[in-house]
């Protein structure tokens, strides 16, 4: 095993040699290569926009992530996402930063201010646990977009703030905001946007990279919703939400929220006591188990007898 060890991380020694890792909070020898190399995956930086109605690359039922910031509505079509991964933008006036995991299903938009300095973000090529490492351009920390926190480098520990986004599909998003404006195909890159690399992914239940002990109760890319709040986290699975009502209050610990569940658009929002909707994670089950094995898990009631 040690001489296992050793030859994983004199592999990853070249791959390593462009980021900070003197400090870190996870063992070397669990980051794996993803393939491209650093930046072999381009993120983008000045991002180019089209309105809803010359959107015409994007289907009804494609996926997107859409943020809505201070009364502007932007949509980030999977099928561009998933050749570049991270979007640096603004939104609304607020810099934001989009990322997509395709390994891992998971779309998640963050504030990268920290402490009152901006940070801008590129893909490392490298993955732990099978979900992408980002890192940023000023220090060149590695930063785990599930954990949501630097695990190499100065920023160590240090953690992003989640917004709210929604994963759903081109419909329903246009639907709420039909003056939403959608990443554009120009991109300055030559990809092929109408082609989606990870359908055969997406369709088995095989995994690419090692995650640690898979958990067996639902099949392993199962959509599921995932809550954290105070510490605490439970999964949501699609194949549960279909048998329960279309929304209905829950605890998790202490705390109390409401979960609405729309069917045909296949995505969820999910508000505090208070109202307020709050950020949550769409994953694939073996990706959200692989960062939370903790989590509790939401079964639907059993129907009723008539």
């Amino acid at each position: 095993m040690k001489q296992l060890s050793l030859l994983c991380l004199l592999v990853l020694v070249p791959l390593l040699s462009g980021f900070d890792t003197a400090t870190r909070s996870i063992p070397l020898d669990e980051i794996m290569a993803g393939g491209p190399p650093k930046d072999g995956i381009p993120a983008l930086t000045n991002p180019k926009f089209v309105s809803a109605k010359n959107a015409d690359f994007v289907k009804k039922d494609d996926r997107i992530l859409g943020l809505f910031i201070n009364g502007e509505a932007k949509a980030y079509p999977i099928n561009i996402m998933n050749w570049h991964e991270i979007v640096n933008d603004t939104v609304g006036g607020k810099k934001v930063m989009v990322s997509y995991c395709p390994l891992c299903g998971t779309g998640m938009a963050f504030d990268p201010r920290i402490k009152g300095k901006l940070y801008t973000f590129g893909v490392s090529g490298l993955l732990y646990k099978s979900d992408m490492l980002m890192y940023d351009h000023e220090t060149e920390s590695l930063w785990s977009q599930i954990k949501q926190e630097a695990v190499t480098g100065k920023l160590t520990g240090t953690r992003l703030k989640m917004l709210n986004l929604s994963h759903t599909t081109w419909e329903g998003w246009r639907k709420k905001h039909p003056k939403t404006l959608v990443l554009s195909t120009d991109t300055g890159y030559t990809r092929n946007y109408f082609r989606d690399p990870y359908t055969a992914y997406a369709g088995s239940d095989q995994l690419m990279f090692p995650v640690g002990e898979v958990d067996d109760r639902y099949p392993t890319k199962a959509w599921v919703l995932g809550v954290t709040r105070s510490g605490k986290s439970k999964a949501y699975p699609f194949l549960e939400l279909k048998n329960a009502p279309t929304r209905f209050k829950d605890k998790i610990g202490s705390e109390e929220i409401e979960i609405v569940y729309e069917p045909e658009f296949k995505t969820t929002h999910v508000f505090d006591k208070n109202g307020k909707e709050i950020p949550t994670l769409i994953a694939y089950w073996f990706a959200w188990t692989a960062f939370h094995p903790e989590t509790a898990v939401y079964t639907a009631p059993p129907p009723k007898k008539p």
